[in-house]
């Protein structure tokens, strides 16, 4: 494993003008994501590895990380992610990035034990010292999160490229995965979606001061709670919504559960600025993909607003918020838990589980 540094000469680049990482590439945070579809074909492969009774979650699901019995009851959490610069303050991408890649961990219902970083870097387009300020970002959220940035590796690139691999650990009773919903079981969701949209305003220079603040503050803030609601037995699954938005991400809780799942539309959290911008037809390019990808799995009852509803459903986030399920038993647990870490505004089930239907998503009003 080698040491990030600086890659000489790159320090003689200089440009009296705030750099703007977010025009140095195509993509943008987790809506960089190959499409579902080209992606299943992707991974498609005829290699057969032995069987490995330890390996607790792998390939043959969609999970967010392997897990590994190492045990004594505990297991032990990989994953990896990384992307193109959402934003285009150099700190923030490191936030950003560092924040996106430990929620998988969260979403397992886990506890980060330490990160080592991914970065590619145009060293004949951007200084070193725009590379630092990714790492020193990073750094950041690892320290909040209470891990080291233990090392990693750098590569020079076309486009700004950064993540982190991290390695977590939880008791494989607290475990959580997205493919073990139960019929009946209510649904939350921990952050607002419309993410995505602001990111896309921003790289076209449209967006207003005050929601850049939000979507930037909204995509760094790590999603800790996971560890707890980890600890609920009554917490039945759990995911992150990231790059395939909450529709991509519902449809495979739901689908690998054997069952459909009822959202109320009126209580989706939606975040501070998105209708704005889709008032101005302002949507990334993989809300279609994605749209492209799960929109025949999907119904609407009458009277909800489908058109605004064909951008938010599949409109990527990154760093998005947990995505849940618990028994209606453990409400008051769960209510409990959410109003003392913050997250009052989240209380309230966006929906539910249900026996499988025509539909796999109903929206309902």
């Amino acid at each position: 494993m080698s040491e990030i540094i600086a890659t000489p000469g790159s320090e003689a680049i200089q440009d009296t003008n705030p750099v703007k990482l977010t025009q140095y590439s195509r993509g943008a945070g987790c809506g960089c994501k190959i499409a579902p579809k080209l992606l299943e074909e992707i991974l498609h492969g005829k290699t057969v590895f032995p069987n490995d009774p330890n390996l607790l979650v792998g390939n043959a699901s969609n999970d967010d990380a392997a897990v590994y019995d190492i045990g004594n009851g505990m297991c032990i959490i990989s994953t990896t992610d990384f992307f193109m610069p959402i934003v285009d303050d150099a700190f923030d991408f490191g936030r950003i990035a560092a924040a996106n890649a430990i929620s998988d961990v969260y979403a397992m219902g886990g506890k980060p034990l330490m990160a080592i970083a991914i970065l590619g870097w145009p060293v004949e387009k951007l200084p070193a010292s725009l590379a630092q300020q990714v790492l020193e970002g990073a750094r950041h959220i690892c320290a909040e999160a209470g891990i080291s940035l233990a090392g990693g590796h750098s590569i020079d690139s076309t486009e700004p490229i950064f993540g982190l691999s991290v390695t977590g650990t939880c008791s494989i009773q607290q475990l959580k995965q997205n493919n073990t919903a139960k019929e009946g079981d209510l649904l939350f969701l921990t952050k607002p979606i419309g993410v995505g949209i602001l990111s896309t305003a921003q790289k076209r220079g449209l967006i207003k001061e005050e929601h850049a603040a939000v979507m930037i503050a909204q995509m760094s803030t790590l999603n800790k709670v996971g560890e707890l609601l980890g600890k609920i037995p009554g917490v039945s699954a759990m995911t992150d919504v990231t790059g395939f938005g909450i529709l991509g991400h519902l449809v495979e809780m739901a689908e690998s559960a054997g069952l459909s799942a009822d959202i109320v539309y009126s209580q989706l959290p939606v975040t501070e600025g998105a209708r704005e911008y889709l008032a101005q037809r302002i949507v990334p390019d993989a809300t279609f993909r994605n749209w492209n990808s799960y929109s025949t799995k999907v119904g609407f009852e009458k009277g909800v607003n489908v058109m605004e509803a064909f951008s938010l459903l599949p409109d990527p986030q990154t760093n998005g918020g947990l995505l849940f399920s618990a028994n209606e038993t453990s409400l008051p647990e769960i209510k409990k838990l959410l109003e003392e870490n913050g997250l009052k505004d989240f209380i309230n089930p966006i929906g539910r589980f249900t026996e499988q239907k025509e539909k796999i998503i109903n929206v309902k009003l």
